[in-house]
């Protein structure tokens, strides 16, 4: 990821995108595949993953070999297997089972601002990850995971705030993710300030 990257999203060799909404200064990596996508400004993933039926913030950093959004399958029915929706497949039906269909690219999951997704994480359907999230290598989230919130295992499960509830409260205030390309690389240098400087620079009292 050494490349300079411009307003253009870049993708990298072997990719497969389907109904997918990049936005600016985005990444792809290598063999990723990417289905009912919705991929915000500044994001980017590592190499060979897959993203289906998905909503990503800004700023998102998504490690290789993750996994959002894996379709789900109709376990209320006798049959698991596909040819109960994939019905023209095998020759049973002249339709597929198109509401079937329609049901499982609405359950969105949706990964918020500035989250950081580890290797081989999966997000499971319908899921909501908060802003500033961090989920671990290997965690299979099945659960809503609140903003600047840790998680781990699997199931994936809180292990820590990044920040106190005060400065959680700030940040989400304050939105820098919002901020144009030029106010961030203006204030480049107060990303690196302590946090409470940062937040009590920008956060307006009394908001």
């Amino acid at each position: 990821m050494s490349n300079r990257l411009k307003k253009a999203p870049f993708i990298h060799e072997n990719c497969q995108l389907n109904l997918t909404e990049l936005g600016v200064y985005t990444e792809v990596g290598i063999y990723n595949v990417f289905e009912n996508v919705k991929f915000g400004d500044y994001s980017y993933t590592g190499q060979f993953c897959i993203l289906q039926n998905a909503e990503i913030g800004k700023f998102s950093n998504i490690a290789a070999m993750a996994r959002i959004g894996p379709v789900l399958h109709p376990i209320d029915r006798p049959a698991l297997h596909h040819f109960t929706y994939r019905r023209m497949k095998y020759g049973f039906a002249e339709t597929d089972d198109e509401a079937f269909f329609q049901w499982r690219t609405e359950q969105i999951a949706y990964v918020g601002h500035d989250t950081w997704i580890g290797h081989g994480a999966i997000i499971m359907p319908g899921v909501k990850i908060g802003n500033g999230a961090v989920v671990g290598s290997g965690a299979v989230v099945t659960k809503n995971v609140d903003p600047y919130t840790v998680v781990v295992g699997v199931p994936a499960i809180p292990i820590k705030k990044r920040f106190s509830a005060d400065i959680i409260r700030k940040l989400e205030k304050i939105q820098w993710w919002d901020w144009s390309h030029e106010n961030i690389k203006e204030r480049l240098d107060d990303f690196y300030l302590p946090i409470e400087e940062f937040t009590n620079k920008y956060y307006q009292a009394g908001d």
